[in-house]
């Protein structure tokens, strides 16, 4: 790929002065590396957790000067587990974030991901008071032996602890992630694991199938035959269970693998659905402002020292139209009201009918695709198989001149 710079700040003019609304920042420190993780993200022991606060305090400020911040609606701290800092490092970075990016909407969602065994009543109540006011909790799954096959370091009675410790620290808005497809995961497990989700009545849920991502524990064992996992018959079975529960209790699926009550959805995964700008700050962060994608420096010491020097860029490039365009339906198809036709024209000045006719064509004829008063999305046939829709759009653009 041939990396284009142009500066910024130029890059964001061209976009009639849209200035960034979402934060994304990046703490890649864990208590240990889970098996099934690809993520940037290094086991804490003996890292300089704060030399790289105070790198990710560098950028912000850089980052900053060159890109003034628009109102900021949205801010997601992940990792990594955020959680593992210590109190005293947890406020401080929480101080930064309000330092350079001080003009927060009145109603802002700031989320951070955190880890049960890694969050008590002090940790969360620093959260609470340097902003956060949404906790997203990697539960994975309310069986203890599938936690440990897949090597998380908590069990259900922290779970239920630490969202004992949210609450009792001002937390309201909370959400648990879970985990199907795992290694000997059965139906009956999966439903099991939501149903004591559901008994927590919590405003929001994320349910994602196992992906065996290369550089893992588990695509080792996958490759040498050793890792059980469910057949697909079973993990069709655990998809459509979940959703038909989620839906009797009451839950809205806005998204392939979330679901919400009214009102709590996740505005700042919203805005990556929606194609819209961000920030993307720390080790190994993506960011999107202006047309202009960037990836930072991975490792934690590297993307330190760089942040010495100036912006911490591994790479940084203008997205070209045809890319943006795919990206635009692939990421907008994952919602469930799926993409809008008007949205799609004020960005490209096309519609989508003339950039996508071939694959749009072939998707509705297949019933997998369906048209809105609005736009398209995904048909309940279409959830099933969303990869195979998104891959129809790659390369597929049919621009009528």
């Amino acid at each position: 790929m041939t990396i284009i710079k142009p500066h910024a700040a130029e890059a964001v003019k061209s976009q009639g002065n849209r200035k960034p609304q979402a934060v994304y920042l990046h703490i890649p420190f864990c208590t240990n590396k889970c098996f099934y993780c690809d993520f940037n993200s290094y086991v804490l022991k003996n890292q300089p957790v704060m030399e790289y606060l105070q790198g990710l305090e560098r950028e912000m400020e850089r980052t900053v000067k060159e890109v003034p911040p628009g109102e900021i609606k949205t801010i997601f701290v992940g990792g990594g587990t955020p959680t593992v800092l210590k109190p005293d490092e947890m406020e401080y970075f929480l101080k930064t974030v309000r330092t350079y990016f001080p003009d927060w909407s009145d109603s802002i969602e700031f989320s951070m991901e955190a880890n049960p065994g890694t969050t008590d009543l002090e940790k969360l109540s620093v959260m609470r008071e340097g902003g956060v006011n949404r906790v997203s909790f990697g539960v994975q799954s309310f069986q203890n032996e599938l936690l440990k096959g897949i090597g998380r370091i908590h069990d259900t009675d922290d779970v239920y602890q630490s969202l004992e410790n949210a609450r009792k620290a001002g937390f309201e808005n909370m959400s648990i992630d879970l985990m199907f497809g795992l290694p000997n995961q059965t139906v009956e497990m999966l439903a099991e694991s939501v149903d004591k989700a559901l008994a927590l009545d919590l405003p929001h849920y994320s349910i994602y199938s196992l992906k065996v991502e290369e550089n893992t524990l588990f695509h080792t064992m996958f490759k040498k035959n050793q890792l059980p996992l469910p057949n697909e018959d079973d993990e069709l079975q655990m998809y459509l269970l979940l959703m038909d529960r989620m839906k009797k209790a009451g839950y809205e699926q806005y998204e392939i693998s979330n679901f919400a009550k009214p009102g709590y959805h996740s505005r700042h995964n919203m805005a990556y659905w929606l194609n819209e700008d961000y920030y993307g700050l720390g080790a190994g962060a993506h960011g999107y402002v202006g047309h202009q994608r960037h990836m930072n420096i991975k490792g934690v010491n590297p993307y330190t020292e760089a942040t010495k020097e100036g912006l911490p860029r591994m790479e940084s490039f203008t997205v070209p139209k045809e890319e943006a365009m795919e990206d635009f339906m692939m990421v907008g198809l994952r919602v469930m009201s799926g993409v809008s036709k008007s949205h799609f024209e004020e960005q490209f000045g096309l519609t989508i009918e003339e950039v996508f006719a071939e694959p749009l064509g072939k998707m509705l004829d297949k019933g997998l695709m369906e048209e809105t008063g609005t736009g398209y999305r995904l048909s309940e046939q279409g959830l099933l198989f969303g990869n195979d829709v998104f891959g129809t759009f790659i390369g597929s653009l049919t621009i009528k001149e």
